[in-house]
């Protein structure tokens, strides 16, 4: 619970420190990590981060609705809310208003199509509450060791293409999975009694008592 309140306070203090006409300390590097993010449109870099890209975009939707539904239809509705809120509602309640408020300007010359907003990455907190929401509810505890691995390789590509398709700066992506994080841990917390009752019943083979 606190480490999640720090990293929503983090992310809103750093989207509050972009408000204004003022430059950001941080805009350094960011400029920095953007002009090292150099390469051809087309080449295989590109076409990797592409690929992530739509994983962010359109499967980013997609994915935890779909997941949703395979919880219901076994009898995980419990864990199918969790997947929802996190996923899907999340991204509506606090990343679109934190574009909204900030309203970051893009770096320039995008190689995809994006909207308003830069701030924070819509796309890698997406990635990042779909893959740390899965964690919670497809692996026992012990299993869920190696998933958090794979889960923050994912999600630094993520952050990588992000800025490779020059989409974003840098710092979006990394206030992006911060709030990310931390609203998956708040909203763990929130419903660890339901996720727990759902995990008695599945053991006594009663999830549709």
């Amino acid at each position: 619970m606190i480490a999640a309140t720090v990293l929503l306070t983090a992310v809103l203090a750093t989207g509050l420190a972009l408000l204004g006409n003022g430059r950001p300390a941080f805009q350094n590097l960011d400029d920095r990590w953007m002009n090292a993010m150099q390469g051809a449109p087309g080449g295989a870099a590109t076409s990797l981060a592409r690929a992530f890209d739509v994983l962010g975009g359109p499967l980013g939707v997609i994915l935890p609705l779909t997941l949703t539904g395979c919880l219901g239809i076994y009898g995980r509705w419990r864990s199918g809310l969790f997947v929802f809120v996190a996923g899907v509602v999340s991204n509506i309640v606090v990343v679109l208003p934190l574009k909204q408020l900030v309203d970051r300007p893009r770096p320039p010359h995008p190689w995809v199509l994006v909207g308003e907003g830069s701030f924070p990455s819509g796309q890698v907190f997406t990635v990042t509450t779909l893959l740390l929401a899965a964690g919670v509810v497809l692996f026992p505890p012990r299993a869920r060791r190696w998933w958090w691995l794979v889960a923050a390789a994912l999600i630094a590509l993520t952050m990588w293409s992000r800025t490779w398709l020059h989409a974003q700066w840098l710092s979006d992506t990394v206030a992006g999975a911060a709030a990310g994080v931390g609203v998956v841990l708040l909203l763990w917390s929130a419903f660890a009694r339901l996720l727990g009752e759902e995990a008695r019943r599945a053991a006594a083979d009663r999830l549709w008592d």
